[in-house]
């Protein structure tokens, strides 16, 4: 009897052992937000010099952290940014990586590496909350009352609730995991970007039921919604439908749900906000807050949400087990669709910035982005000027958790050691992406020549576009206004020949 007890006891305290210790080394591993804006400028946060406007919560993380100043999305609009966050490679790579249509099939290869899926290796939970924008399911065509796929899940997240695209887009409705979420099967959703469908009210037709008038020729006369003309046409899911004013305090509850269920275990999360994109329609609390217009009111809501992130590991004890990544899908725009204020009370507010161009420019403005690493390993208080793209967090996360760089995520690299503010340097060259390519190299940027428009008139945004060569030394001239080109035809040779040999990789 003694004997059987005796077992009994090794038993259980073996078992204990195991959990004691896998506990221990699940402890060990860092818990990851990734919390990335939309269209959310350098010069939008107080910490990179923003004066007519204040964010004291990216502040504290910046000052609990590190702030780099040359971080770069890869691209200068959402999409293609986003493809290059979740695979490791630069979008222009594959064909279909534009700014999708809210009906778009899935861009992402399912049977390849990406970023949860280095996550899921090391056996976190992973979960995205918030936009989308990367397609859904294997053709445009698709049933919107069943459940879709493959979408995030397929991708490596375990839990996803999301929105589809964009704001602007149809269709206007959450999403979790493959279905709609309160969608009525009396009220089926149908979705079309070529023609109009149904009888839905749209900013064409009906202006006099605009709570927010649409810029001329942006696209944002389809299918009203909430009083909001968005881009596409949709009927059907009036039960599903979110509330423009709810929307940013809804991904943030899913998020907080979800940190706080995997407390005990280590977890990826991609917060994928939606401010400061059109259409702007903060919570009623955050109007008129800013004195910059919703735009403003809207950055102003972005900053709360990341200090209710903040306070909420804390309150949890996750804080000095957290890695928190914030940046932004790519440079800002102030006129992006819709008359809500914002060109008129920008006040001298500089989005951008000392940069040049914003949100589909080929100059910094387009690419440089706010970039604040902070907490478990990461320098406190410090600011770098390494080079830095978001292409890198995949092959960077995955030397953080020991394992190989992911051979399918061909363009990132092994930077942790710049991640942690601990390396100086960061990458040696870096490919831009708008209309064009552009690439730098020490500090030495050349951008092709190209036929497109100089100024994109609907946004007065400068493209960076021109027929000659340009060259520009951005340690010198950060605002890129001296073309050096015909001064230094030997620097224009040696990096073009570099962006063919990354072009051919």
């Amino acid at each position: 009897m003694n004997s059987f007890i005796a077992k009994i006891s090794m038993m259980v305290l073996t078992i204990i052992c195991f959990h004691t210790v896998y506990a221990q080394k699940n402890k060990a591993k860092p818990n990851v937000i990734l919390i990335y804006a939309d269209d959310l400028g350098y010069g939008d946060v107080s910490a990179y010099g923003a004066s007519k406007i204040q964010t004291p919560h990216l502040d504290a993380l910046a000052k609990s952290g590190t702030r780099f100043t040359n971080a770069h999305s890869t691209s200068a609009t959402c999409t293609p940014s986003r493809f290059a966050l979740m695979t490791g490679n630069y979008p222009w790579r594959q064909k279909g990586t534009g700014v999708l249509p809210g009906d778009a099939k899935l861009i992402v290869p399912t049977d390849k590496a990406s970023l949860p899926k280095v996550f899921k290796q090391a056996g976190y939970q992973t979960a995205v909350v918030g936009k989308w924008h990367l397609g859904l399911g294997n053709q445009v065509e698709k049933n919107w009352n069943e459940d879709i796929k493959p979408g995030p899940n397929e991708v490596g997240f375990d839990y996803s609730f999301i929105f589809p695209a964009t704001a602007d887009r149809v269709p206007t409705v959450f999403m979790e995991n493959h279905r709609v979420v309160g969608l009525d099967p009396k009220d089926p959703i149908r979705v079309n970007y070529q023609e109009k469908i149904g009888n839905e009210p749209t900013g064409k037709e009906n202006p006099e039921l605009l709570k927010m008038k649409a810029s001329p020729n942006h696209g944002h006369n389809n299918t009203i919604v909430n009083g909001i003309g968005r881009i596409g046409f949709m009927e059907g899911g009036t039960k599903a439908r979110w509330v423009d004013e709810e929307v940013s305090t809804t991904f943030l509850q899913v998020a907080q749900d979800f940190i706080k269920k995997n407390k005990q275990q280590p977890f990826f999360l991609f917060f994928s906000l939606t401010e400061p994109h059109v259409p702007r329609m903060p919570a009623t609390f955050f109007k008129g807050k800013s004195e910059l217009g919703y735009r403003g009111d809207a950055i102003l809501q972005l900053d709360w949400t990341v200090g209710q992130i903040m306070e909420q590991l804390e309150l949890l004890g996750l804080r000095d087990n957290t890695i928190i990544v914030f940046s932004s899908d790519n440079g800002p725009v102030i006129d992006d669709g819709y008359e809500d204020e914002s060109v008129e009370k920008s006040h001298g507010h500089e989005a951008a910035g000392p940069f040049r161009g914003g949100k589909y420019s080929n100059f910094e403005g387009g690419t440089r982005v706010p970039f604040i690493v902070a907490g478990k390993g990461i320098k406190k208080n410090h600011v770098t000027d390494a080079l830095y793209s978001q292409i890198d967090l995949i092959a960077s996360f995955a030397e953080m958790l020991g394992q190989d760089k992911p051979q399918d995520a061909k363009d990132s690299e092994m930077l942790f050691s710049t991640l942690q503010g601990k390396d100086k340097n960061g990458r040696s060259i870096y490919v831009q992406h708008a209309q064009s390519l552009a690439i730098v190299k020490d500090n030495w940027k050349y951008i092709v020549p190209n036929n497109g428009r100089a100024i994109n008139k609907q946004t007065n945004t400068e493209l960076g576009n021109s027929q000659v060569p340009q060259l520009y030394n951005l340690a010198e001239d950060q605002g890129e206004r001296v073309n050096l080109a015909e001064k230094y035809p030997e620097k224009v040779k040696e990096l073009q020949d570099l962006l063919e040999k990354e072009k051919n990789k």
